[in-house]
Parts: structure tokens; C-alpha cells; sequence
């Protein structure tokens, strides 16, 4: 019950930062200003207490911190349920995304390192000015393969998000709407973060 709670409270760690990563990423369609100034706010904010850039920090080593320990209750739970039945199943149990949250993990994972060095970093982007959010995404979704590769990405955060949800609603008893409400937020935040890239590769945010 122990590791079922760390999954469920950095789940609900992570979502949440997925959900502002989210509504941040859409000021791109706001313009230059609104994004770039939201990234200003960020280093701004708190600075009295944590210094310029301080509360940006602190964020991140929360969210590595959930991340090791969603990564670290997922693995163990899943050697646990191996040990518990060492045969397998004749028939594969639960869905598409029950079978490949693995996999979507590392996808994943992958994927946040390559963001990281491309529009954080700005080592692998070929605008990478600090400070300039605008035109690093502009520059970085200019290329279609950073877009395919980011829609591979989001498509498995998608199910791994369906997933996650629904398991922690049916387990705190809201089976009937379980599945729906997973699947909302699941395609909200699928469709959400995809907008921005396709919408730099048409042409639409420049």
C-alpha cells in the first residue's frame, strides 16, 4: 500500500506539472511576448527568498524527486506482481496502454532529456538564446523530425496518463467514471501539447 501511495502522490505530482507545462506551451500562440515574459516571471518569482532563477530550481529537483520515486514504486511493484504469479497469463490482461506503460516510460524519458537539451539547455537547438523561448520553439519544431518524434513522445505520455488515471480512480471507487474522465484529460493534454509544434510546422506561430 506503501509504494500504491508513492505512485499515486507523484502521479498526481507530475500530472499537475504536465497540466501548467501544458497552458504555458499555448502562450506561444499569444505571441513572443507572452512567452518569453512567462519565462522571465518564472526566474523572477520568489527571488527575494530563492535568488534569480531559485524557484525554477527547487521545482525541478521536486520533480526529479517524483519521478525517481514513481520510476522506483512502478518497478517494484511490478517485480512484486512477477513474483506473485511467475507463469503468465494465457491471454494478455488489460489494454493497449496497461501493456506498454514500459515502454512509454522510456519514451518518455527519452524524450524529457532531448526537451531538456533542446529548449532548456538550448545545446541541441539551433536558436538556443536563453531567454528567448519564442524563437527557440519556432526553431526547434521547424524540423520534422523534432515534431515526429515529439508527437511519438506525447501519444505515449497520452495512454500513460489514461492509464494511470484510471487505475487511481477505479481504486478510489469512481469506477463508472473512470474511464471517461481519464480519457478527457488524457486527449486534452495529448491534443494541447501537439498543437504548438504542428502549429509551428504550418506556418501558424512563426
Amino acid at each position: 500500500m506503501g509504494r500504491k501511495a508513492v505512485m499515486a502522490v507523484t502521479g498526481i505530482v507530475l500530472l499537475a506539472y504536465v497540466l501548467v507545462h501544458m497552458a504555458a506551451n499555448l502562450k506561444a500562440f499569444a505571441g513572443r511576448e507572452s512567452i518569453d515574459g512567462y519565462g522571465h516571471f518564472l526566474r523572477e518569482f520568489l527571488e527575494p527568498v530563492f535568488g534569480y532563477g531559485g524557484f525554477v530550481w527547487i521545482v525541478r529537483v521536486v520533480l526529479l524527486a517524483a519521478v525517481v520515486l514513481h520510476i522506483a514504486a512502478a518497478v517494484s511493484l511490478t517485480r512484486q506482481a512477477r513474483k506473485a504469479r511467475p507463469i503468465p497469463y494465457a491471454v494478455k490482461q488489460g489494454g493497449y496502454a496497461a501493456r506498454t506503460m514500459r515502454w512509454g516510460g522510456v519514451i518518455i524519458a527519452l524524450f524529457v532529456v532531448y526537451h531538456i537539451l533542446d529548449l532548456t539547455a538550448g545545446v541541441l537547438n539551433p536558436h538556443g538564446v536563453p531567454g528567448e523561448i519564442h524563437a527557440s520553439v519556432v526553431a526547434g519544431f521547424s524540423r520534422w523530425y523534432v515534431v515526429a518524434f515529439y508527437t511519438l513522445a506525447v501519444v505515449s505520455l497520452g495512454f500513460h496518463i489514461r492509464h494511470g488515471m484510471w487505475s487511481a480512480l477505479r481504486s478510489l471507487g469512481a469506477r463508472t467514471a473512470a474511464q471517461p474522465a481519464a480519457l478527457a484529460v488524457a486527449v486534452a493534454i495529448t491534443v494541447g501539447f501537439l498543437s504548438v509544434p504542428y502549429a509551428v510546422l504550418l506556418g501558424v506561430i512563426r
